[in-house]
């Protein structure tokens, strides 16, 4: 074998093995759920709130980590939240199985009170009357443009919760619309206010309103991310998104983006784990 040869077997296996590294990788890294810890001080919040934690899952899209979602449910029970907030796509309208979401909340109940609030995926398919039926049922809370208090030893913070912007009139001014629709939820209360909206892309209109706490998710992390770039793509933000993971603040509001957990469009993920958030609520002297 001339010595040409044997450096294109070389150069062949190398390249082949590190094809293969990246695709066993990839397959993991869909699978690999993880939880990510966040904490958010604020002077606003009510000292008997100070250790509060709220675990924040986003974008199930009917997907399943273990027999009846038992991997996700243990990270749950792991976390010791002292609530489950939802923020939207528990199913996905391109497959849609309302069954999946509902023993998922039938469990999630069981750990912990949950609130629930619709993606843009439960908009776009009749189920989702089903799936509302279900969770409230069930005693998951649904939020549909309500809020609620939240109540520990005489002190309360707020929670409130938005339809995704795919269920507003006129989505062509579905930031007016939200600004509009926020200004009348939050009308009247003085309280630490957490906002449950599926959109991250609105964190101006989030901002604007006066929010403290935002939970949201939809961006997928970008779907596929790069070391020192982030995400790639996000719906309704297209290339680079700029809110597509992780905690952004600006002025008195923070807002935490889930990666989320399943997939829908695109059929996997790369360098983007599956997560589930705990945030860890503090106050800050």
């Amino acid at each position: 074998m001339t010595s040409k040869k044997k450096k294109r077997r070389i150069v062949f296996a190398v390249v082949a093995a590190v094809l293969l590294a990246l695709v066993i990788w990839t397959a993991w890294g869909n699978t690999a759920l993880e939880l990510n810890t966040y904490t958010i001080a604020s002077e606003k919040l009510p000292q008997a709130f100070d250790g509060y934690r709220i675990a924040h899952i986003s974008d199930l899209h009917n997907a399943e980590f273990g027999v009846g979602n038992e991997k996700l449910l243990a990270m749950l029970r792991e976390a010791e939240p002292d609530i489950i907030a939802i923020t939207g796509d528990l199913i996905d309208s391109r497959n849609t199985d309302v069954g999946i979401a509902l023993r998922f909340a039938e469990e999630a109940v069981k750990i912990a009170p949950c609130y629930y609030v619709t993606g843009n995926h439960e908009a776009r398919v009749p189920e989702n009357d089903a799936l509302k039926d279900g969770l409230l049922e069930l005693g998951v809370v649904v939020l549909e443009d309500e809020r609620t208090d939240l109540e520990v030893s005489g002190e309360s913070i707020t929670l409130l919760g938005v339809n995704d912007p795919t269920f507003l009139a006129d989505p062509a001014n579905e930031e007016a619309l939200m600004q509009s629709k926020l200004q009348e939820l939050m009308n009247g209360t003085e309280n630490y206010q957490v906002l449950l909206s599926h959109r991250p892309e609105l964190f101006e209109v989030y901002v604007e309103s006066g929010a403290d706490l935002v939970l949201s998710g939809h961006a997928h992390g970008g779907q596929f991310r790069f070391p020192l770039i982030g995400g790639l793509a996000a719906p309704n933000q297209g290339l680079f998104p700029k809110y597509d993971a992780g905690v952004y603040a600006e002025e008195h509001t923070s807002m935490v983006v889930s990666r989320g957990i399943g997939n829908s469009l695109f059929p996997f993920r790369f360098n983007n784990r599956p997560e589930v958030i705990l945030i860890e609520l503090t106050q800050k002297n």
